[in-house]
């Protein structure tokens, strides 16, 4: 990956396993500052914390400045959106000599105890270390945040639930970018998050990725607070970002390594349900409608960027002054 310039040699910690936290921000200053806090705060703290600036205008760059001088800050020169957020972050990451890769946004507020119960997972699992482990997601009043949901592995066989019920896990096909520990050496292997999705599905598109073949894990005993403004699932009313949607989904479906073929005409026909779903419960069906048509258009008549190409447009890297 040609972002990833260099290795860094990180000093090694006391379990030996050199975790880098990433994560992406655009213009929420007071979430960033309350996330980091939390980050920063663990009982088994990340190695280095690298938050992705995705060109915010609210002040986010003097906070990070002048609170958190320890915290190495990648500003992009445009919004890249959570796909180039998350692109950034993990080649900024993979200039060091890590093993693990933590993935959060900017409104996730781990617990004290989260990232040290993702670690155990790994030192403990016995099929191998898992190409990701994901945290429980709950909303500010602690119920299970249906946004953020890993997606369960259909069809896993008995010895694969078993492995994973010996350490209180369970074996997932999917996970969100809201708190992930990824397995730095898989992500060399397959690579960074598509860019160009921009926003929606890219978190689906990688982390099927990075667990095909592979095995990913849910930790419950790893908890976060994802304190979005309301509680509710990608159903909600997306407005004209649906376009985004349906364009990254006929791009993953079409292009993705992530998904064999069985898989990607279930996730398919779930998809055209929920689609069929959103339209007819929103109050503004002609929005949606053309973002629909925009999307089908775009997904079949294009294809993503090439990713570091649009990293290497996005990032200037600055010190820790600024």
């Amino acid at each position: 990956m040609a972002t990833a310039v260099g290795t860094r040699k990180a000093t090694t910690v006391a379990d030996g396993e050199r975790v880098i936290a990433v994560v992406v921000t655009w213009n929420r200053r007071e979430l960033l500052a309350e996330s980091l806090r939390a980050v920063l705060g663990q009982s088994a703290p990340p190695l280095v914390t690298i938050v992705v600036d995705n060109d915010s205008t609210d002040g986010t760059a003097e906070l990070l400045r002048t609170e958190f001088p320890d915290v190495e800050v990648v500003r992009a020169r445009r919004n890249t959106g959570g796909a180039g957020g998350f692109a950034i972050g993990i080649a900024a990451a993979l200039t060091h000599d890590c093993d693990a890769i933590w993935l959060l946004d900017d409104d996730t507020v781990p617990r004290p105890t989260a990232l040290g119960a993702l670690r155990d997972i790994r030192r403990r699992y016995g099929e191998g270390t898992p190409s990701l482990v994901a945290s429980r997601v709950v909303w500010t009043d602690g119920r299970d945040h249906p946004m953020n949901t890993p997606r369960v592995k259909p069809g896993a066989r008995s010895s694969e639930r078993e492995a994973a019920e010996a350490v209180g896990c369970v074996p997932i096909r999917s996970a969100s970018f809201v708190s992930v520990l990824v397995d730095a050496d898989t992500v060399r292997e397959r690579g960074l998050p598509v860019a160009a999705y921009f926003l929606w599905n890219d978190d689906f598109e990688y982390t099927t990725r990075l667990i095909r073949g592979r095995r990913g894990l849910s930790c419950p005993a790893s908890n976060v607070v994802h304190k979005t403004r309301t509680f509710g699932s990608t159903d909600a009313d997306p407005g004209e970002r649906f376009f985004y949607e349906v364009r990254n989904k006929m791009w993953l479906f079409g292009r993705s390594r992530g998904l064999n073929p069985a898989e990607k005409a279930v996730y398919a026909g779930s998809t055209a349900r929920r689609w069929t779903r959103t339209i007819a419960r929103s109050a503004d069906r002609p929005t949606l409608l053309r973002a629909l048509r925009r999307g089908l258009f775009a997904g079949m008549t294009t294809r993503p960027a090439p990713t570091d190409k649009l990293i290497d447009a996005a990032v200037r890297r600055e010190g820790r002054d600024g």
